[in-house]
């Protein structure tokens, strides 16, 4: 790639940016001249017991003997765990340093301790664990487990409390999105155990714009990404939690909380898809988040229920249901403007359920290390949608980068009928339009372009499917393509989950302007 290639990325890459972002990035630079340290605690007062509604456990990671298992990778660290551990990728380290196996089933009170004291040890040689994600993370894991366990430990409280004063000055305003929200869900949870009127001006400041601006009119969360909607929800389902339970600051966030869940919840029973897994759009996995049904009962616990049906709009999502099918249709922007580190090019893509199981599935995701498979899973070709001269509809690139995006406009959006329009292939000289629509019994989606084409449709695995001419044939469906030049079948890799990918059938149907594709 020439330098003028790389710089015309990059421009469009960063000229989203806000000026916040600019201002926090110019400060980290300026940290690394001027580093800040854990500092001796000036806490006024220990922690204290906090008081919860039970909350979704979380998975099982920790097998005793120091042995952990995240992402589908198990590490045995034996005597001694290495914090920094990074050979299985930094997300799997990520995920030690975010010390969630403390809130799983069963896990024993000394245990936890010990290794809570262990990475005490290690703090002053820490850097992975002390950056603000994990460190909000881990935070929120250790207040809960302390609370929950009835531990009174001031060696402990004495490092948590110099962790949160550290965060204060570590806010991810340089990112935003669902990294600025933990920090203030972390920081909230700081203010109720240490009884901290600092922590909580700060969360409040964070959470009530951050909030109203991530949480979308129709509930979705703005970065687009299903998976991480259930993370932000069960995130705000715990600190509705903590602040209904201790009467502590006036309860002034508990209408807001309330307000943000009900919505979210409507959305995720929305969109949810009739086996109870999410749609895989944008970085989506599943066993990262709690499940749907999780999070559901967990808000009827609190006494929280979504009264009313969700109509999704702004989020830019559609769910189409009619006889024995059921379609999830991407019509919107790839996400924030300023922060696209979830997206992935696959405007317009869409999975179908037939008799309640997924048949046309997205990639997934399975891993954020920047390789070629991210830059796979990411592309408009991994996806069921059209490509244009092999290129992708939104420059992704990088592990979390986006340059040029594809913009959408919706023309129809009717209740058996959506018809839109995107700019992604107008450097190539042409637009992409997608119309899905219920036609009697069947779908029909038609997709136009101003020249040659080629949609994808990539299949569960183990589906049965047989080509025949201008037919692809299932067990109780059919799937017929009018205006196709060449329809070429293919292996490619799912990603359900982390660190786990299957081969699966998908097709290339060829076409020159438009294809019309009936499924019946």
């Amino acid at each position: 790639m020439s330098i003028s290639s790389k710089i015309d990325i990059l421009w469009n890459t960063v000229k989203y940016l806000k000026p916040i972002q600019w201002r926090y990035r110019a400060k980290l630079w300026l940290q690394r001249f001027f580093p800040q340290y854990l500092e001796s605690s000036s806490m006024t007062s220990g922690g204290q017991i906090l008081n919860f509604i039970p909350s979704i456990p979380n998975e099982i990671t920790y097998f005793g003997d120091n042995s952990f298992k995240f992402l589908n990778l198990q590490k045995s660290f034996g005597e001694k765990v290495d914090w920094e551990f990074v050979e299985f990728g930094r997300l799997w380290g990520y995920n030690l340093n975010y010390f969630e196996f403390l809130n799983q089933k069963s896990m024993d009170v000394e245990v936890g301790r010990r290794l809570i004291r262990d990475f005490i040890q290690h703090l002053p040689k820490a850097r992975m664990g002390m950056e603000p994600y994990p460190l909000s993370l881990r935070s929120i894991n250790w207040i809960r487990f302390l609370s929950c366990s009835g531990v009174n430990d001031v060696d402990i409280d004495t490092v948590l409390y110099a962790q949160l004063s550290l965060l204060v000055h570590k806010l991810e305003y340089h990112l935003l999105g669902n990294h600025l929200l933990e920090n203030g869900f972390a920081l909230l949870f700081g203010a109720y155990y240490f009884n901290d009127h600092i922590f909580y001006k700060k969360a409040k400041a964070i959470l009530i714009p951050e909030l109203q601006e991530q949480v979308l009119g129709d509930g979705g969360h703005f970065e687009r990404s299903p998976m991480y909607h259930c993370i932000m929800l069960y995130r705000i389902l715990d600190c509705y939690n903590l602040i209904r339970n201790n009467a502590l600051f006036g309860k002034e966030l508990e209408d807001i909380l309330k307000e943000k869940t009900e919505v979210m919840l409507g959305w995720l029973e929305e969109v949810v898809c009739s086996d109870g897994r999410i749609p895989l759009l944008n970085d989506a996995a599943m066993g990262i988040a709690p499940t749907a049904n999780e999070l559901i009962e967990y808000g009827q616990r609190l006494g929280i229920f979504c009264g009313k049906k969700v109509r999704l709009k702004e989020s830019g999502y559609r769910k189409v249901r009619w006889g024995k099918f059921e379609l999830f249709v991407d019509v919107g922007e790839v996400g924030p403007e300023y922060q696209l580190g979830h997206a992935h090019a696959d405007t317009f893509s869409f999975e179908l359920y037939v008799n309640g199981r997924p048949v046309i599935v997205d990639t997934g995701t399975s891993t954020y290390e920047v390789n070629n498979t991210r830059f796979y899973e990411r592309s408009t070709v991994a996806h069921n949608t059209v490509v244009v001269s092999g290129q992708n509809s939104s420059q992704v690139w990088a592990g979390h980068r986006v340059a040029r995006r594809a913009r959408v406009q919706v023309l129809c959006d009717e209740e058996e009928r959506i018809v839109a329009v995107h700019d992604g292939y107008k450097r190539l000289g042409c637009l992409h339009t997608r119309g899905v629509e219920k036609v009697e019994e069947h779908i029909r989606i038609v997709d136009e372009v101003a020249q040659e084409g080629a949609a994808y449709l990539h299949f569960m695995p183990k589906e049965n499917i047989v080509l025949d001419g201008n037919r692809l044939v299932g067990s109780d469906y059919c799937i017929e393509f009018d205006g196709a030049r060449e329809i070429a079948p293919f292996t490619s890799m799912y990603a359900p989950e982390f660190n786990k990918r299957e081969e699966r059938r998908s097709f290339r149907i060829s076409f020159d302007r438009r294809l019309e594709t009936i499924i019946q």
